[in-house]
């Protein structure tokens, strides 16, 4: 049987959980295994910025950062688990990305 590989990207950590629970609950009401959601490492993105834009005065800095949370979740490829899960609302944050392997 074929399984679904689906992989979660955001910056907010509660929407990502969110979104793990809807498909958790899919894959209850349909009756298929489901493996995960496994917590991928976050990624930490830091951007050092100066605090005077015009270059005068002393060189102080302020770091701005982002995290980007990541989360994997198999399931198997069950034809009514996949037509609900392509009808979940998800928020614009947040990245899906699915992958049929056999």
């Amino acid at each position: 049987m074929q399984k679904a590989r689906i992989r979660l990207t955001g910056t907010d950590y509660q929407k990502v959980e969110e979104v793990c629970e809807k498909i958790k609950e899919i894959a209850e009401r349909t009756g298929v295994n489901l493996a995960g959601p496994i917590p991928l490492p976050t990624r930490k993105l830091v951007v050092p910025i100066r605090k005077s834009p015009d270059g005068e005065g002393t060189a102080t800095w302020d770091r701005w950062q982002m995290r980007v949370h990541k989360r994997l979740i198999d399931l198997d490829a069950d034809e009514r688990a996949l037509r609900q899960l392509m009808r979940t609302q998800v928020p614009k944050d947040i990245g899906i990305e699915i992958v049929l392997e056999s």
